[in-house]
């Protein structure tokens, strides 16, 4: 077997349900064993872990920094959170269930748009969903941590990519399917929000806001992302000529 990590599927491939690319898996253990360091050798430091590589919404106002005369650090203090929030959790259970729903929902994206774009889709809808809790909790101090805003992205990807077929277009977004279940998923999750659920009053895990924008990130981006896939299969498939069998016609 190649060690080569595959972009995206070779067209025509049989894709088994069952069958879970490894990135997936290794992406949950990388997860796991986060959260397991983190219990075990930087316990006592989990306040600061979370403050500083959490995502907290008062770090990017500039008027309550003035105010209470913080700061919010340099341009990498305040843009490494959007990706390291991802990486961290509050405890077991938080990490084990983020973890039961990305192999599932995961492993649809993966083997869809291949190993690289599979990563970049986690990264880009767990980005989304960070600045949606942001906008929405602007000046709050409690540190949002967990990946469940990438993973809610991955369950919108999977749903437009269940339906289609290995290189058929996905489900359109204005699908029956996907309309019901958008309005269930968003009622579910600003019920959960009003109720106060996986809020308290010092860490706080991914906020229903989080959920919602990493969500229709994923729903808004597997278009975009299948396109990719699409454009680099067609190069991958594209024929390239020989340069040993150039010639030079001097006339």
């Amino acid at each position: 077997m190649s060690g080569r990590i595959a972009l995206a599927p070779q067209p025509g491939t049989k894709q088994p349900f069952l069958r879970i690319p490894y990135v997936v898996p290794l992406l949950a253990t990388v997860l796991i064993a986060i959260e397991a360091a983190r219990e075990y050798l930087f316990a006592d430091r989990s306040p600061e872990l979370f403050s500083r590589f959490g995502v907290v919404p008062a770090r990017y106002s500039d008027s309550f920094l003035a105010a209470h005369h913080f700061s919010g650090g340099n341009f990498f203090d305040r843009a490494i959170p959007f990706v390291s929030y991802l990486f961290l959790h509050a405890d077991w259970t938080h990490v084990l269930l983020n973890s039961a729903l990305l192999l599932p929902f995961g492993a649809v994206v993966a083997r869809r748009y291949g190993n690289l774009l599979f990563i970049l889709f986690f990264l880009v809808c767990g980005i989304a969903g960070a600045i949606t809790h942001v906008a929405f909790n602007w000046e709050s101090m409690a540190p949002v941590i967990g990946a469940s805003a990438a993973v809610s992205g991955l369950m919108a990807g999977a749903f437009r990519i269940a339906g289609a077929r290995a290189d058929g277009p996905l489900t359109p977004m204005l699908s029956s399917r996907i309309i019901v279940w958008s309005a269930l998923w968003t009622v579910a999750n600003v019920v959960a929000g009003m109720m106060g659920l996986g809020a308290g009053s010092g860490i706080r895990l991914v906020a229903w806001q989080a959920h919602l924008g990493g969500y229709y990130a994923g729903l808004l981006l597997s278009g975009p992302f299948d396109w990719i896939r699409h454009r680099w299969m067609g190069e991958r498939a594209a024929p390239r000529l020989n340069p040993a069998a150039r010639t030079i016609d001097n006339g």
